[in-house]
């Protein structure tokens, strides 16, 4: 492995592949939200390094690995089993967009207190992460490393979860298919997804 920011900057990984930051979910939270998803068989996904882990089969769960190309979820049987296969550095909850804004996300903002917090990269997903973390800082963590500037940076981004990150960039570009969030701390909005806005600002800006 070179040098990464892995799992939206929980995990850093610097020259020649060394580790220089891993940020880990409370067992408590862990266990808690897993207990909620059993009960309310709402399904959620466990990101431990490069595995994800989840409690049982349901067609969302997949969706993430066809759609989204995340590592295939393993069926863990018990709760006890999946924390103690490993670390969790995040956890996504997996439902409509309207079951997270009006239940799981108000819930779960108020559970996980100062442990963890919830942000969203698309409607239909929240995303538990541990308290101060986000890809802002494991970009700030690699240029440390690495000795260089965020004056050095472009950003690109479409989700709440990318805000710090486009902050910290010299050059910030949003999508324009992406959240109001991060359009509105972006330096510049690009096309959308389903125009290559991605590459179109890599050329555009980069080259």
């Amino acid at each position: 492995m070179g040098i990464v920011i892995h799992l939206k900057g929980l995990l850093v990984y610097g020259r020649q592949g060394r580790e220089i930051f891993r940020s880990n979910l409370d067992p408590n939270v862990c266990r808690e939200a897993s207990m909620y998803s059993l009960k309310h068989q709402i399904p959620l996904i466990a990101f431990s390094e490069d595995r994800c882990l989840t409690l049982f089969e349901h067609p969302l769960v997949d969706s993430l690995h066809t759609v989204y190309s995340e590592p295939k979820a393993e069926i863990i049987p018990t709760v006890d089993q999946l924390l103690a296969g490993g670390d969790i550095q995040k956890l996504i909850f997996l439902d409509s967009a309207e079951g997270v804004a009006t239940t799981l996300r108000p819930y779960w903002a108020e559970a996980t207190g100062d442990y963890a917090s919830v942000v969203q990269a698309v409607p239909d997903m929240l995303e538990i992460v541990p308290s101060g973390t986000s890809k802002g800082r494991g970009v700030r963590l690699l240029l440390d490393h690495l000795g260089a500037s965020p004056t050095e940076v472009m950003a690109i981004g479409d989700g709440e979860n990318d805000v710090e990150m486009l902050e910290l960039a010299s050059l910030g570009v949003a999508l324009s298919n992406g959240s109001e969030k991060a359009k509105a701390v972006a330096d510049v909005v690009g096309l959308s997804n389903d125009e290559d806005g991605a590459a179109d600002a890599i050329y555009r800006y980069a080259f």
